[in-house]
């Protein structure tokens, strides 16, 4: 399912998938162990960020670190990635601009100028290593791409630099296994879209150390997120709910948006994310073989649409029409 239904359920997985009610998913943010750290900014503390990816999670997490003080290196495969990368951060910049300096262009024009100042771009990958505190990955959602760029990257990244996974769906001791800093790696999930939800997934493997993750809470805080501590356990994909009849697709959608704050639901988001994307990343688990059969059955409902060409909102249609 989405990013947000993939993450919200994080760590409450059960033997039943029919015992896990829709009143708990609405509680999942109350429910999850909040280790605030009450550090500061220091000579020690992260100060360069590099973001692998510059799709709307990557763009995003550029933008929003980039916003409070950080600097920023955005690196993707391809230059026309990164050009669409830093359109989807102009029209947010200037969406955010407006809207907190309504009548004040100067204002805006200074935002805009100085969140860019802090931002640089660069298609070779291990450049963007270079002298960096964090490294954060959000490419695509696949074990074996993503061990093969941490691979590379623990070659040349410094000692101390710490990685961490955007990822919503796979282990982050799988992705973390392949690297010699094992201790510096976590998890540090994202909801989409990052510049207005506030919410951080901070996930720890067994080895990752307390100092790494104490600074993944400064950097989130830092960044105006609020994060909380997931075990690193796979996601659960709610859309059987409505699968059930539980509740209708819209019912869901209104609930979770009213109830639970979320600019989006569960199904408004898995179009925008893409209903292919959601279907790999189901029918991986259910290969992995390390997940209860009866939570990563096929859904029907999910492969029928893929099936017709309903991936979301890029092909107009998908849980909903557009």
């Amino acid at each position: 399912m989405a990013q947000f239904i993939l993450s919200s359920f994080r760590g409450h997985l059960t033997n039943n998938a029919t015992k896990i009610s829709f009143k708990t998913s609405l509680l999942r943010p109350l429910l999850l162990n909040n280790n605030f750290s009450t550090t500061t900014p220091n000579n020690n503390s992260i100060q360069n960020i590099t973001v692998y990816g510059s799709g709307l999670m990557g763009a995003g997490i550029v933008q929003v670190a980039a916003q409070n003080g950080f600097k920023v290196t955005m690196v993707d495969i391809e230059q026309a990635f990164i050009e669409k990368g830093k359109k989807i951060i102009d029209a947010s910049l200037s969406r955010i601009a407006k809207k907190q300096f309504k009548d004040d262009e100067n204002s805006q024009k200074s935002f805009i100028e100085t969140t860019w100042s802090n931002i640089k771009t660069e298609t070779n990958s291990e450049k963007g290593a270079e002298n960096t505190d964090l490294i954060i990955e959000a490419i695509v959602e696949n074990l074996e791409t993503k061990q093969n760029l941490f691979k590379k990257l623990d070659k040349i990244s410094k000692p101390n630099t710490i990685f961490a996974s955007n990822t919503s769906s796979l282990p982050i001791s799988e992705i973390s296994k392949i690297t010699e800093r094992q201790d510096k790696f976590a998890g540090l999930h994202f909801f989409n879209p990052v510049p207005q939800m506030k919410l951080v997934e901070i996930i720890k493997n067994d080895q990752t150390s307390e100092d790494t993750y104490q600074k993944l809470v400064d950097v989130t805080k830092r960044m105006k997120k609020t994060p909380v501590t997931c075990k690193d356990t796979p996601g659960y994909v709610s859309v059987r709910l409505a699968e059930r009849g539980e509740a209708t697709t819209e019912d869901i959608d209104t609930a979770m948006k009213l109830g639970a704050g979320m600019p989006m639901g569960p199904f408004e988001l898995s179009d925008f994310v893409g209903l292919d994307t959601l279907k790999s990343i189901v029918d991986g688990w259910r290969k992995d073989g390390k997940i209860d059969a009866g939570l990563v059955a096929p859904i029907k409902k999910l492969d029928d649409l893929v099936k017709e060409g309903k991936l979301g909102r890029k092909s107009g249609a998908g849980f909903y029409t557009y």
